[in-house]
């Protein structure tokens, strides 16, 4: 189920209470892992196959594929300098290894939610000595420019945020790609982290 952090849930009341009289009663989040939206409804655009939960004092409307892809994810609400609003984030996998754990943070915060436009993602494999080793998936699988996400975008974001790192290898299949985002031949597009 999709859980709301408290800063979020005071967000979304807040907002809910200045819609209000205006007949908005409800939070619709729609998406999967690695775009989603959120929103202010009326009740009347509840769905017959929405699933519906308690947020935290408002309800939430997910269509069946969002709550499916949505399962287990956290809803924070954020404020920085650079942006604020709503973000939803997916525990990271435990890594006994603190290198590790900051590796994964970077991908998470980092370069995930940059390739994410593009319909990619890069997992962790593992991290042995000071070599992180990656897999690309989705869009970055066989993506002729892989190797540019990779050397100038990746690498480069994580060596800056774990200097510990002092190497990172690409270990995915590229041959087995279905839709990457550049056919291999085709590098006249940019990297979306270079």
């Amino acid at each position: 189920m999709l859980s709301f952090t408290e800063l979020a849930k005071e967000r979304v009341i807040r907002y809910l209470a200045l819609q209000r009289s205006q007949g908005v009663s409800a939070l619709r989040v729609a998406g999967n892992r690695f775009e989603h939206k959120l929103w202010l409804v009326r009740a009347n655009d509840r769905q017959e196959d929405d699933r519906v939960f308690d947020g935290g004092g408002f309800e939430v409307y997910l269509d069946p594929m969002s709550a499916a892809n949505l399962e287990g994810a956290t809803v924070d609400f954020v404020e920085g300098m650079m942006q604020s609003g709503f973000r939803i984030s997916y525990p990271s996998p435990s890594w006994d290894d603190p290198v590790a754990q900051r590796v994964q943070d970077v991908l998470d915060q980092m370069i995930n939610p940059g390739v994410a436009g593009h319909g990619g993602s890069v997992s962790l494999e593992r991290v042995e000595d000071a070599t992180a080793f990656l897999s690309l998936g989705g869009g970055c699988q066989g993506c002729g420019a892989a190797d540019v996400t990779l050397k100038q975008g990746i690498e480069r974001m994580i060596k800056e945020n774990v200097p510990e790192i002092t190497r990172v290898v690409d270990v995915t299949d590229h041959a087995a790609g279905e839709n990457p985002y550049f056919k291999p031949n085709d590098t006249s597009g940019e990297s979306p982290l270079a």
